[in-house]
């Protein structure tokens, strides 16, 4: 990864975070148990899938993540 590829947008948002995946705004208890909403790299909207065992989030252009 280089630094053009470092994650600018914020997961739960999509609003510019430069140095993380979420900003202050957004971090808060409710969001530590939700999955990400939104691409890292784009900000574009992101196919979340949520099942009993965890979640799956896929990105047209950057692919899958999962999580649990």
């Amino acid at each position: 990864m280089t630094a053009s590829d470092a994650p600018a947008f914020c997961v739960y948002c999509g609003q510019e975070a430069p140095g993380g995946a979420d900003h202050p705004a957004c971090h808060n208890p409710r969001t530590a148990l939700e999955p990400p909403r939104y691409c890292t790299f784009c900000a574009r909207r992101l196919v979340v899938q949520v099942s009993p065992l965890g979640w799956t989030a896929r990105c047209s252009r950057h692919g899958d993540t999962a999580g649990g």
